[in-house]
């Protein structure tokens, strides 16, 4: 994380005594990553962080995956995944489009609370596509709203709260669009200093993160500090992709943690904030990176203005990713390179490795003479192939491979 923050009641020292107005000792938990080498927070509990009442197992869902075979481009409508008036939570609630190894992507429409929550396999990454919520977790609380990325670090206990539609000034159903990792994510590295402060050529700095302000306790809520608790925790286990879940009940409300300090905790960055970078020519999509994980890079593609060579051929040049799985997720504006697709708002589309691809026929001729693109959208690249979730064979469109081609495939008996 990008800087130290020190936050409600902590001791003068680390690893000393601490104690509350009656003498009784807090808890200091250690929350660090790769092995006390790496970023860390100190939490400071009323409850010792260890307990555990009861332990029982979780179904975390269907993480079943198919292989994209035979190797095909492919579009998903992930509007058309859910009921309308489902009571859907972002924990139980989210379904899988693509996975690997080393991330998973998947999407859920949120109308109610969820339940406490902790991932222990890695970092998650959630891009707020619609509506607005209140994440709650043990180092304070974010109101997100459209357009805000959550990146919540791993083990970290949280839960999410849907403004739903009676709301004042809600109405937005909440859309959420999950990068799961297996590993940690972090600002491009080549965004940062040898000591981890963003540069100046990087397209948003630290003024940008919002950032917890001050602790959040279960009176603070309205809740009981004693109230026993469930914590739905995904982790490694015998499952696909080799995760399980397993829920532990605690004997008192997660919300104990009086104090803390440390550059680990989750923050907030919206897309809005983020100042894109352009040029004579076109920019390739590097430019646009925001994130990377452990094989895998997120980029933003937002309203900017485009090439201004006089020459420029705005959209995108046919690219064969031959290290990569291109998945883009369009949230709002107009895509150019993708007329006539059939590609719009609430569309992914997955352009594997092995397939070249570009902007549809007739994009880079109608696209010369302009000077700006309204879009927004959020890119996934993996190093590692993407394998397909129930999810998208539930939302696949059935004829994008085609779409340079007609919109058909040719008949079997073409040669």
């Amino acid at each position: 994380m990008p800087y130290y923050r020190n936050i409600g009641n902590v001791p003068p020292k680390r690893h000393t005594q601490h104690r509350d107005e009656n003498g009784k000792l807090y808890y200091e938990e250690l929350m660090g990553e790769e092995g006390f080498s790496s970023s860390s927070s100190l939490l400071y509990h009323r409850n010792h962080p260890s307990s555990v009442g009861r332990a029982r197992a979780w179904e975390v869902g269907d993480l079943s995956t198919t292989p994209n075979h035979p190797l095909k481009p492919l579009h998903f409508k992930l509007h058309e995944l859910f009921e309308p008036g489902a009571q859907i939570d972002a924990v139980h609630g989210r379904r899988l489009l693509l996975g690997n190894g080393d991330v998973r992507l998947s999407y859920a429409l949120v109308t109610t609370t969820s339940p406490w929550y902790r991932n222990a396999i890695g970092d998650e990454l959630v891009y707020v596509e619609r509506g607005n919520a209140r994440l709650e977790t043990v180092f304070g609380a974010f109101e997100v709203r459209e357009g805000h990325y959550a990146l919540v670090p791993r083990c970290t206990t949280h839960r999410w709260i849907p403004r739903v539609e009676g709301d004042e000034g809600y109405v937005e159903p909440l859309r959420l669009y999950f990068i799961e990792a297996t590993s940690h994510i972090r600002p491009p590295k080549r965004f940062l200093s040898k000591y981890g402060q963003l540069l100046e050529h990087a397209p948003y700095c630290e003024r940008d993160f919002v950032v917890p302000t001050q602790v959040l306790l279960a009176e603070d809520i309205g809740e009981d500090p004693n109230q026993v608790t469930d914590v739905y925790i995904k982790h490694r286990g015998p499952g696909p992709l080799g995760i399980g879940g397993t829920v532990h009940t605690l004997p008192f409300h997660p919300l104990d943690v009086v104090g803390w300090d440390g550059g680990l905790y989750p923050l907030l960055l919206h897309i809005d904030d983020y100042e894109p970078i352009t040029g004579r020519i076109h920019q390739p999509p590097p430019a646009h990176q925001v994130w990377e994980g452990n094989n895998f890079v997120v980029c933003n593609f937002v309203p900017r203005k485009v090439d201004y060579h006089p020459l420029a051929i705005p959209v995108p040049y046919v690219h064969s990713n031959v290290d990569s799985d291109e998945v883009m997720f369009y949230t709002a504006g107009d895509y150019e390179a993708r007329k006539g697709s059939g590609i719009g708002r609430g569309s992914v589309s997955l352009h594997p490795a092995g397939h070249p691809h570009g902007p549809q026929p007739g994009a880079a001729e109608a696209s010369i003479g302009r000077d700006y693109f309204d879009e927004t959208a959020v890119m996934v690249d993996t190093f590692r192939p993407l394998d397909l979730g129930e999810a998208a064979l539930a939302s696949d469109d059935g004829v994008y491979p085609y779409s340079w081609t007609g919109g058909a495939p040719l008949p079997e008996d073409a040669s």
